[in-house]
Parts: C-alpha cells; structure tokens; sequence
C-alpha cells in the first residue's frame, strides 16, 4: 500500500518497510498471542522517490528522529495490526507533510507603545529595587 502525501508526493510500498511485534497495554490475553503492534520504516536519505531538495529538507529538520538516516513510527494503540497499520502511516505522512511544509520568515515589527511602556515601568521597578539595596550614604 502506497503512501500518499498530499499535494504531490507518493512513496511506493516498496520504499516501506514494517515490522511487527508484541503490544502491550489493552487487550486482555489477546495481547499475549497476537503481534499487533506495528513498527513502520522509511529510509529517507535513500529513498529514490524524493527530490534532492526535498530529501536535505527532510534531513535538516526531521535529523533528531532519524536513525541512519532512516525514521521509524510505530503504532500500538488498537488492538487490531491492520489499524495499527493504518495509525502508523498516518504519522509517518504527517512527520514528512511537517517536514516539507517551507519555512515562514518573521518580519521584524516595532514594539506597540503599551509594551515599551510596560518595558520602561519593568526596568525603573527594577532600578528602584537595586537602588534600596545599597549601603545607606555615610554622611
């Protein structure tokens, strides 16, 4: 089953890989027979699919969740592996939709009028508070 991340990007199921394993949590002793916890894999610094832009993008800002280059989701929530499955395709769309989402630069703003007032009312408390710290004037 492919991936599909809107607008324009499609990983091929053969670019995934899943693993399967115990779950803890609910389920009673369902949980002790049944690997329905599910583990999916993308290998983005390998991954033929993406663009070289798109692949440093990914790099740059997904870098703490990657492992070899590669990011890994996992999903145990559900009791069942197919919607397991489905969970964990889920996050992993939305860690590559954030991740290619184009970065917004701020635009420096003047301050308002109420915050420099409250910026100057602060620093004057503040002086005042130091001010009465001082040694009494030996006179």
């Amino acid at each position: 089953m492919d991936l599909e991340i809107p607008p324009s990007l499609t990983i091929p199921a053969s670019e995934l890989s899943w693993r399967f394993s115990r779950s803890s949590g609910p389920g009673g002793q369902h949980v002790n027979t049944t690997d329905s916890r599910a583990e999916l894999t993308f290998n983005v610094a390998g991954s033929a699919t993406l663009t070289e832009e798109q692949r440093q993008m990914l790099l740059g800002r997904l870098g703490r969740k990657l492992v070899g280059g590669a990011i890994t989701v996992t999903a145990s929530e559900e009791r069942s592996q197919l919607r397991n499955r489905e969970i964990a395709m889920a996050k992993l769309a939305e860690l590559i939709r954030a991740g290619l989402v184009p970065e917004t630069v701020r635009r420096a703003s003047k301050p308002t009028r109420g915050s420099a007032r409250r910026h100057r009312a602060a620093k004057e408390l503040r002086s005042a508070t130091k001010q009465q710290r001082r040694r009494p004037a030996a006179d």
